[in-house]
């Protein structure tokens, strides 16, 4: 049996996760789990699945949650030094990261300095440290295995395949809940709407990149770092349908897809038992439903933030750490209601033109730089903590 530890076993990926290891239980233990402040949903989890650790990054509900599961053998830790504790925990062997946001750049990077299997489903650490990040992989002897859906199909299609064979890896994206407004009607729109994704059910952050198309500039800056390969043959394609999880073609013309239903436990699943392939219980792609599928380029006017990653990403060093950091921020005081989503790529685009660039950062100088930027948005944009 393969022993997993979950970073945010509470979140959509975390859930699907254990969905998945249910679905499987002769082949997963479940090792370690955490949480940021749901402790209530990780007792429950704890309690079904029996891990040896967890943490909880909210120090007060770590306490909280001590009290409440003291009847079981789990040990409790906390904050960033509890998720570390987690990631590089003896007895896990594959660690599946899916914390939202930068926090889950320092538990990779242990993980990975523990020799653990990663699968990897929290985009930020690459965007933010990519470089470092695949160095220490190669160092380690380590595949880092997406779970993001487009670039586990990548991957799939790659299958072994040298990057020189690629000629462009073709990202393909829902366009999201606000694909169809124009730019006068996106000034106007309110965070139930944009939280409302017409084909995924993920978290507050996540969705909202989507919704602005920044959630794809991230994935092409991943894409990157997770395959080796230049920016310039990245691009994005806007399908609404979503069964076309993403593409490859190569330099002989040929092109090759990845589809399937869209559910997220199609990805993790392939993450968790690869290299294996085991009967998966979801229904297959009903192609008599689904008559047709539809493309097109995404509108860089209406969606700025796309623009951004493509900039941040061709420019590199510390600038990715600072487009993420500055979206992170943004984001929130968007779903707190200080800012619009038009202001969101806007803030971004101030805070990267005010970024003195430092090249070849060290993982201090990346901290620092997104340390940087999270003041600067507060300070240009006059915004609350």
């Amino acid at each position: 049996m393969k022993k997993v530890a979950i970073l945010g076993s509470t979140g959509s990926i975390g859930q699907k996760t254990l969905k998945v290891i249910e679905d499987f239980p002769s082949e997963f233990e479940v090792i370690g789990l955490s949480c940021e402040t749901n402790i209530g949903l990780l007792e429950e989890q704890i309690r079904r699945f029996a891990p040896r650790i967890v943490a909880c990054v909210d120090e007060a509900k770590a306490r909280e949650l001590h009290g409440k599961v003291s009847d079981t053998d789990v040990k409790v830790v906390s904050g960033t030094d509890g998720l570390v504790e987690v990631a590089e925990f003896k007895e896990a062997e594959c660690v599946v990261l899916a914390i939202a946001g930068s926090c889950g750049l320092i538990p990779t990077l242990a993980a990975i300095d523990a020799g653990k299997q990663i699968a990897l489903a929290n985009k930020e650490p690459l965007v933010m440290a990519g470089r470092i990040i695949t160095e220490r992989a190669r160092q380690m002897g380590l595949k880092i295995l997406p779970i993001d859906s487009e670039h586990s199909a990548i991957f799939q299609c790659l299958n072994g395949r040298p990057v020189s064979d690629v000629k462009r890896l073709i990202l393909t994206g829902s366009g999201g809940p606000l694909n169809y407004l124009s730019l006068e009607e996106l000034s106007s729109i309110s965070p139930v709407k944009a939280l409302e994704h017409p084909r995924w059910k993920m978290g507050q952050k996540i969705s909202i990149d989507s919704a602005t198309l920044m959630n794809k500039g991230l994935e092409v800056i991943e894409a990157r770092w997770l395959f080796d390969i230049e920016i310039g043959k990245i691009e994005v394609l806007i399908h609404p349908e979503a069964i076309i999880h993403s593409m490859v073609e190569f330099i002989d013309g040929s092109l090759l897809a990845q589809l399937g239903i869209t559910d997220m436990r199609l990805p993790i699943q392939y993450a968790l038992t690869y290299p294996k392939r085991l009967p998966s219980p979801l229904p297959s792609i009903d192609f008599n439903q689904e008559k047709v599928l539809t493309f097109a380029s995404p509108d860089l006017n209406r969606f700025p933030s796309l623009g951004l990653a493509y900039e941040a990403a061709k420019i590199g060093h510390t600038m990715p750490a600072v487009l993420n950091a500055a979206n992170e921020e943004a984001v929130w005081a968007y779903l707190a209601g200080q800012i619009r989503i038009v202001d969101i790529p806007r803030i971004v685009e101030d805070v990267m033109a005010h970024h003195s660039l430092r090249y070849e950062p060290s993982l201090d100088q990346i901290l620092a730089t997104d340390r940087w930027a999270r003041e600067e948005v507060k300070k240009v944009w006059s915004l609350k903590s």
